[in-house]
């Protein structure tokens, strides 16, 4: 079947109407009821569309034409309708990361220049201080919450019930509204501290071709079930999970949370999820260790190599019993936002659990490259999408460069930053700072992030995130932060440093152990062990262990920046 062909995502949604009308978009729980009519909201893909240009139509009524528009909170359908209505003709959607403390949020809805804004119950009290203080353009307070308006506060509900009779009443300014494919029609921030944050224009055609490049790599169907996890506001959920479920004519069910997500993909019967390396890297070391506890490890590990030339298909016949633990209708498992650990994605697919790469910036909205069921390679990111040309830059004798990109999916610009725009994107190449390898048949190796590199005097590179990976397989250990520190008193100029962050109770359980003393020098002796198979140079010289999780965007990415500070 032909990719479903788009001009923007008002286009979109006008098809998707039309082609899976009374298929369901979204299933809510919405009570504990044994009773699946009682239990589950079921909304349709012609009830989204109708919700936005009711929605739409009242904001446009509200005076909101043109105007900048935040959204925060956590991953519902009323986000996700709120981010249409606004985009769809209406004016420019300013997603918030919803983890921001009060001040980092101020100072972003200030620098956006948002004069409205959608949100849950919980940042109501913050918004309102930031209504109060006066000092940006914000105005009107849209809840996602309250059914009917209240005193300083609009209701999203009430708002798509006036739309609806405006619209009933013949009101046709956002039905009839044109996008512009080519203009700026979404802000987003990049991660890392709000001063050096940067905003990242993206249009409608940015983001409309890269639906229509992923739709072309993924086998996904308007059968297929997502399971919307990873934060709405970053854009690699918002194109992959909310937008591409759509275009696909999909069913998105939400989250109940981290410690739900097994859950989850049972009760929901997933077929699809887009998630980062941390959680599946997670859930596949609780599963090795179940099998361990219940002494099936071995004859696990035993049926796995006796069925390695067998087919994916065949393989989930075999592991059946293992596929169960992920709900069982699993198809695709999408891995982005940071490396992930080419043991672990060995270890799925050996399952027959068709785990998949890619990976991709919010500069380029986002996707770049992704694995597909036949252009696989263990380690790697995939090819381009379709219409994404990359090539390396200043590639250094062992064949690495820094990633270079080309496509209608590369933003627009820095928002009012010029010199920014003028350096990352140089004669329509954006440059990722990324270094990577690409091999003869095009698949492109992420090596790491060009910023995090450490550069030894003999001209040895050593890149953070591959040694995280080997540190990380290490029983009791939750993740694990590379750094250099200057080594003045030996011909070693750089010296290799971990900062390791520890599982107290498996600590316990694996080794027996109990004190610090002794988890520091049972993991200073496993570090010990590592350092024998790797060169000289890369050796890690000194370890310090925490309890302390590590300073992370929310999408699990390491600020490094930030994390540098509490070991210097």
């Amino acid at each position: 079947m032909e990719n479903l062909k788009i001009t923007d995502l008002k286009d979109m949604l006008e098809k998707t109407s039309n082609l899976y009308g009374d298929k369901p978009a979204y299933k809510i729980r919405i009570s504990e009821i044994d009773d699946e009519k009682k239990r589950y909201k079921i909304i349709t893909h012609k009830e989204v569309k109708e919700m936005v240009d009711s929605l739409g139509t009242a904001l446009i009524n509200m005076g909101l034409k043109g105007k900048r528009i935040g959204v925060i909170g956590e991953n519902r359908y009323e986000w996700e309708i709120a981010y249409l209505s606004v985009v769809c003709g209406t004016g420019i959607v300013v997603p918030l990361d919803k983890a921001l403390p009060e001040n980092e949020l101020k100072s972003l809805i200030e620098r956006s220049g948002i004069e409205a804004i959608f949100y849950s119950k919980q940042y109501e009290a913050s918004l309102k201080k930031i209504v109060a203080v006066g000092t940006g353009n914000l105005k009107r307070l849209i809840s996602m919450d309250e059914e009917v308006n209240k005193e300083g506060v609009y209701s999203e509900k009430e708002l798509i019930k006036k739309g609806n009779k405006l619209i009933k009443d013949g009101d046709r300014k956002f039905l009839d509204a044109k996008i512009s494919p080519n203009k700026m029609n979404i802000m987003l921030f990049t991660s890392g501290t709000t001063s050096k944050s940067k905003v990242v224009a993206l249009s409608h055609k940015n983001i409309c071709s890269n639906l229509m490049d992923i739709a072309s790599a993924l086998d996904v169907n308007s059968d297929d079930r997502m399971l919307s996890f990873l934060p709405l506001h970053h854009v690699f959920e918002c194109t992959v999970g909310f937008l591409f479920s759509l275009y696909s004519g999909c069913q998105t069910s939400f989250c109940d949370g981290i410690r739900h997500i097994l859950d989850n993909l049972n009760e929901y019967k997933i077929t699809f999820m887009s998630s980062v390396p941390a959680i599946y890297e997670g859930i596949y070391k609780n599963l090795m260790k179940t099998l361990q506890k219940e002494g099936k490890k071995e004859a696990i590990e035993e049926l796995i190599e006796k069925s390695k030339d067998k087919s994916m298909e065949e393989k989930q016949k075999i592991f059946k019993d293992i596929h169960k633990a992920f709900g069982g209708h699993i198809r695709i498992l999408i891995s982005g936002a940071a490396a992930l650990d080419p043991s672990v994605q060995k270890g799925y697919r050996d399952l027959g659990i068709n785990l998949l790469q890619g990976y991709g910036l919010t500069e380029t909205s986002p996707v770049i490259g992704v694995e597909t069921k036949e252009n696989h390679r263990l380690g790697s990111i995939g090819k381009t999408l379709p219409h994404i040309k990359a090539r390396l830059e200043d590639v250094n004798e062992e064949g690495i460069g820094e990633l270079v990109v080309k496509g209608p999916n590369v933003m627009l610009e820095y928002f009012e930053n010029e010199e920014e725009t003028q350096k990352a994107i140089v004669d329509g190449w954006f440059h990722t700072g990324d270094l990577a390898k690409i091999d003869e048949d095009g698949y492109i190796f992420i090596c790491g992030r060009k910023k995090s590199v450490i550069v030894l005097k003999n001209g040895k590179n050593i890149f953070p995130e591959e040694m995280e990976n080997l540190v990380n397989r290490i029983e009791g250990i939750k993740e694990s932060f590379i750094y250099g520190v200057p080594n003045k008193n030996s011909e070693d100029d750089i010296r290799i440093c971990v900062k390791i962050v520890f599982d107290r109770k498996i600590m316990m359980e694996a080794y027996k152990i109990k004190t610090d003393e002794e988890i520091f020098n049972a993991l200073n002796a496993k570090i010990k062990e590592i350092n024998k198979e790797m060169p000289q140079y890369k050796a890690i010289r000194k370890i310090m262990i925490t309890e302390t999780p590590l300073i992370k965007t929310t999408t699990s990415k390491i600020k490094r920046q930030e994390e540098i500070k509490t070991v210097m």
